[in-house]
């Protein structure tokens, strides 16, 4: 295996369990916080500073990554190892940031529009943001770790098979 590749994909197993850990503390706690108190607001404010630099690094940077794996799985490794690698990549890549991009996006984008005072904000916090957000949040969670841990069974697996 390519000694970049090989530092990259330890690397990713990092980034996809730091990114998962992330959507885990939503969806075990802080969704349920936010749903206890008048959480549209602090959503809001969250859905803002989620932009800066260390989580987007990670976040977006991983999408890449996750192509480069799953090809190089494919076409360096190929077989057992190789085959887990593209599902790492892959379900990261459609798991994750894909489900951001067709879900969680848009209803944060939805909820930054809306006046937290507003009857019919209250109304779409309750009955669609935090039942639909928090799920998909979970799919998102599911799939960075899972995307970790195959990553990593590849990376021990290729090792084992060329007798380190």
């Amino acid at each position: 295996m390519s000694p970049l590749i090989l530092y990259l994909a330890h690397l990713a197993v990092l980034a996809y369990a730091l990114v998962g850990g992330v959507f885990l503390a939503f969806s075990d706690f802080i969704m349920r916080s936010l749903a206890q108190t008048d959480g549209v607001d602090t959503m809001q404010a969250i859905n803002r500073e989620v932009f800066h630099w260390a989580f987007m690094v990670l976040f977006l940077g991983l999408a890449p990554v996750s192509l480069l794996i799953a090809a190089y799985g494919a076409i360096g490794v190929g077989h057992g190892p190789g085959t887990v690698m593209v599902l790492a990549g892959l379900i990261y890549f459609v798991g994750c940031f894909g489900v951001t991009v067709a879900f969680n996006v848009p209803m944060n984008e939805a909820l930054a529009g809306m006046d937290a005072s507003e009857k019919t904000t209250g109304d779409y916090w309750t009955r669609t943001y935090l039942p639909r957000w928090t799920f998909w949040n979970t799919v998102r969670t599911v799939a960075c770790g899972l995307s970790a841990a195959l990553l990593l069974f590849s990376l021990v697996w290729e090792a084992q098979s060329q007798g380190f």
